[in-house]
């Protein structure tokens, strides 16, 4: 690794999973000290092990990405540790794959607090350190849904949808402050959040990509002919997040292998 996160603080929701886990992994190779935060602390605390143990800087948190306390005290948390927080990544997310008729109120609003208040929650929790810091980048996880919606999971679409106005908004509001945001939008990415069966991602025969209907649905979607891999995912978020992308913001960086054409 080059070092080109040498020096940076980055706070990395839903960083006990696979895509979360695999920012937290090649952030801190590249020099950055990682809060490992997640609602699962035994998965968060797995991730930041690993990291420790490969000479890098993690501490890891239990966070409800819907509870703004626990924000101020992972922030705070992190500071102490580290340093003002520089990045910010949200991944916190939840899904139920059902139709627009099956979807229940309860369905919605989980899905709409974790993924979109949660991150909102987070860039208020997070500014005024970068502020302390400089500046920093705050990177929000898109989806296809973000860019062609379908009529399954509204309140997925809604969410994603709405990702898209609230990392513009906070580019805008924040460009003053050398803080950026941008978000990423994979594509079909093979994790246990399509392929496992998840409280916030439940996955049956029905869905999950371990059918093989569903995992080749999945690949004729995708031009460049695989799933994308959390490690795909990963090193996007590492170009976004360094000084080689230093003029994007407001911006989506699309990782599909060409799904969403």
């Amino acid at each position: 690794m080059t070092g080109r996160l040498e020096g940076k603080v980055a706070v990395i929701t839903g960083g006990g999973g696979a895509m979360g886990g695999a920012q937290a992994r090649i952030f801190a190779a590249e020099g950055a000290a990682v809060c490992v935060a997640d609602v699962n602390e035994e998965a968060a605390q797995s991730v930041a092990g690993e990291i420790t143990e490969a000479a890098g800087r993690a501490i890891a948190a239990q966070l409800d990405v819907r509870q703004a306390d626990r924000w101020a005290a992972i922030v705070s948390q992190t500071e102490s540790a580290f340093g003002p927080v520089t990045h910010l990544c949200n991944n916190a997310g939840a899904n139920f794959r059902v139709s627009f008729d099956e979807q229940t109120e309860e369905q919605w609003r989980t899905i709409m607090e974790i993924g979109l208040t949660g991150a909102f929650l987070g860039i208020k929790a997070v500014v005024p350190s970068m502020r302390r810091a400089g500046g920093g980048v705050i990177l929000n996880m898109g989806s296809l849904a973000a860019i062609r919606p379908g009529g399954g999971s509204p309140a997925y679409a809604a969410q994603k949808m709405g990702m898209v106005g609230l990392t513009r908004s906070a580019a805008h509001s924040y460009a003053a402050d050398n803080i950026r945001c941008v978000i990423i939008s994979p594509g079909h990415v093979d994790t246990p959040f399509i392929r496992g069966n998840n409280p916030h991602s439940p996955n049956d025969w029905s869905t999950s990509i371990d059918n093989p209907d569903n995992m080749n649905r999945r690949l004729s979607a995708t031009p460049l002919g695989r799933l994308q891999t959390a490690d795909d995912i990963a090193k996007a978020f590492l170009f976004a997040a360094t000084d080689e992308a230093s003029m994007i913001t407001g911006s989506m960086i699309t990782v599909d292998g060409g799904a969403g054409m």
